[in-house]
């Protein structure tokens, strides 16, 4: 297996109006045996990045390195990496045993090899049985799993995932997630995979990289990523449900900063204590997350404010319920309470917010993250 190095990749497309950059300066650093999950929306250049380290696009700047090998001019068949698409790309008239030796047939492994490799990679991954099968008579589950398999009998050195798992059910994206973690881990295989869903890129990643127009915003473990976003889009965009966002100023009156804003004034810590010290009276975002706002009575902390609401919306989810409530100042929050105090749509309720977990956000574009 090898490292992945990316330093300062950027890819830019040209129209008659305007320069686009799908990807911009971009530097990464995927140790070797690493499992390293690119999140973002829809169009934030993850794909795109992927892409590029195949060798399946051209870079506009920058260097990448597999391993110790500067790649920029290799082939996509020499940079020893295999991807795996979201569309799986099985050949539809070849047997699965064909679609997964078809690589090692193009390298001109020996018959005889091929038949003993995609054997044993066929057998890891419950696919012996399916070996004379053509992918019109798999399920998508099987067919993903063909998919992984014809990369995996070429041992490469790095393996890229493009959506794998996004035209599979809910259940069966569950189980192969799964899956892929287990493989990483029993291969010791270095792998990039990508996503939009931050579930599943939080429960995969050793380490996330969470993009936005093409622009890294936040590199770190998941629960780092998770407890100390880098800024506002990072906090929306990794948490399900979304964390709450409060727009007012912080005050620094009576040795106390407080947040002053549409809910009523909270206190969220003493001036002298606090690494906000600096941003005393300024316009700022508070951000809470849902499990940190709960009905009046259920236990979320020592530092509870209470705000009254109106329930606008009841998600029920089976262990836990999502209440979404408009203040008298017309924001909305998102609780996270206990199916047995669920409340009824209209009514009144108080909300207590547990301000120690508060996040404190710039309140300009970039929103980064003051505390």
């Amino acid at each position: 297996m090898a490292s992945v190095s990316i330093e300062h990749i950027s890819r830019q497309f040209r129209s008659r109006r305007a320069v686009h950059r799908a990807v911009d300066d971009l530097s990464l650093s995927i140790a070797d045996r690493g499992l390293v999950v690119l999140v973002g929306p829809s169009g934030c250049g993850k794909t795109t990045t992927l892409r590029l380290i195949a060798g399946l696009e051209e870079l506009s700047s920058g260097t990448i390195r597999i391993g110790d090998r500067v790649v920029n001019k290799i082939a996509p068949k020499d940079r020893d990496v295999a991807m795996v698409f979201q569309n799986y790309a099985l050949y539809p008239h070849m047997t699965v045993f064909k679609n997964m030796a078809f690589g090692l047939k193009m390298r001109g492994v020996p018959k005889a090899e091929i038949r003993v490799k995609v054997a044993e990679t066929a057998e890891k991954l419950g696919l012996a049985h399916l070996l004379d099968r053509k992918p019109s008579q798999l399920s998508g589950g099987e067919r993903q799993r063909v998919a992984v398999g014809r990369a995996i009998v070429r041992k490469p050195q790095v393996f890229l995932f493009d959506e794998p798992l996004s035209n599979l059910d809910a259940t069966l994206r569950l189980h192969m997630r799964t899956e892929i973690k287990t493989l990483q881990r029993d291969l010791q295989t270095t792998m990039i995979y990508v996503t939009h869903d931050q579930e599943e890129a939080m429960t995969l990643a050793d380490h996330l990289a969470v993009l936005k127009d093409g622009v890294l915003q936040q590199f770190g473990s998941p629960l780092d990523v998770y407890n100390r976003p880098a800024n506002r889009f990072v906090a929306e965009f990794i948490g399900t449900p979304r964390m709450n966002f409060l727009r007012g100023r912080l005050d620094g009156d009576a040795g106390f900063l407080c947040f002053v804003g549409t809910v009523g004034r909270l206190p969220l810590a003493s001036r002298e204590s606090a690494s906000m010290a600096d941003y005393g009276d300024r316009e700022i975002v508070l951000g809470i997350r849902p499990q940190d706002v709960q009905l009046d009575g259920e236990a979320v902390g020592l530092e509870s404010i209470g705000v009254d609401a109106a329930v606008r919306l009841v998600e029920p989810l089976g262990d836990r319920v999502n209440v979404h409530a408009a203040t008298a100042g017309g924001d909305i929050l998102i609780a996270r309470v206990s199916p047995d105090r669920t409340p009824a749509v209209d009514q009144r309720v108080r909300l207590c917010m547990n301000v120690a977990n508060a996040h404190v956000f710039a309140s300009d574009e970039q929103g980064r993250r003051l505390n």
